[in-house]
């Protein structure tokens, strides 16, 4: 699910929190990492199980709608269960591997907040996704799959008032909001009738060489900051510390960090992922001003030896 260029991201956001905390504490900024990491499938986890919330919505105005003598809106569908018996929502609904995780995580943000539920409940049944596939007198998988994917790209994902709960509840999860949602979008292209159970559960990171990238890309980084901070300055004469922006900084100690201490990553890769991650948490000129601070001291590196590359490289 963590890409490395996520994992950088994390890694950015714990040296600023430090700088901004003024806590020079390694060990602290090492346990936030990790607690960073570990709270992005728990943010996962809840935007799949407000799917199992839905269901069990639409469960209970099914059984209410029964009992009704008077006719209501939803008569003009031919089959009422229809949206109850969605294969995508039953496979989430019925998944006990899902549901012991999300009881072993205490996971009860729905059931503490379930005004959120109604609010995305009554946006899909309103929804002409919803009408559409009420009306079709099909009925496939794949009709099913589609719905859930319409629902969710249109209604769930960008719902405003679901994303400042989140973002208000743990401030590492403003940038994972976007990365869980791709995710998510992707399992649900991918899923299939049958599927295993633990198609939902996915690792959360590659491997353990994931993790201890982040973790020494934290603590070298850090541990040698006055260094990297020299190798800055002399390539930037017309530039204070002052006016470099905080994130720039920190992406150039972090990408000089990498280049000269992780020698199975290619430069290009460093370079590529700064700049990319410059054009979207830095200044709109930061990643010019970055591209040519980095493309000078690779130049140095490559002149004086400094820069070591072996293998294939870790994407």
């Amino acid at each position: 699910m963590l890409t490395r260029r996520h994992i950088r991201v994390k890694v950015m956001q714990c040296i600023y929190a430090l700088i901004q905390s003024k806590d020079d504490s390694l060990e602290k900024q090492e346990k936030f990492l990790n607690y960073s990491i570990q709270n992005m499938y728990s943010l996962y986890l809840l935007m799949l199980s407000l799917f199992i919330e839905l269901h069990q919505m639409a469960e209970k105005q099914l059984q209410l709608s029964v009992k009704k003598y008077l006719a209501t809106s939803s008569d003009e569908y031919p089959d009422k269960n229809r949206f109850v018996d969605n294969k995508i929502l039953k496979q989430i609904s019925n998944n006990k591997k899902l549901r012991e995780e999300l009881s072993k995580r205490k996971l009860k943000n729905w059931y503490l907040n379930d005004e959120y539920i109604k609010i995305i409940y009554k946006e899909a049944i309103n929804s002409e996704a919803y009408h559409d596939y009420m009306l079709s007198k099909t009925n496939s998988y794949e009709e099913d799959r589609n719905v859930i994917l319409e629902l969710f790209k249109n209604i769930i994902a960008p719902n405003e008032k679901i994303q400042d709960y989140f973002e208000d509840d743990k401030l590492t999860w403003v940038d994972d909001i976007p990365i869980v949602n791709t995710f998510l979008l992707k399992q649900f292209k991918h899923i299939k009738s049958g599927q295993n159970e633990n198609f939902f559960l996915p690792k959360l990171l590659k491997d353990e060489a994931d993790l201890d990238f982040a973790q020494k890309l934290l603590s070298k980084t850090l541990l040698n900051n006055a260094e990297w901070e020299k190798e800055i300055e002399g390539k930037t004469p017309n530039w204070d510390n002052d006016r470099i922006a905080d994130i720039d900084s920190i992406l150039l100690k972090m990408a000089i960090c990498e280049l000269l201490n992780f020698s199975s990553i290619p430069e290009k890769v460093t370079l590529n992922e700064y700049l990319e991650i410059s054009k979207e948490y830095s200044t709109p000129k930061s990643s010019i001003f970055i591209n040519g601070v980095l493309d000078k001291l690779v130049k140095e590196y490559k002149s004086n030896g400094k820069l070591k590359k072996m293998g294939r490289g870790l994407l």
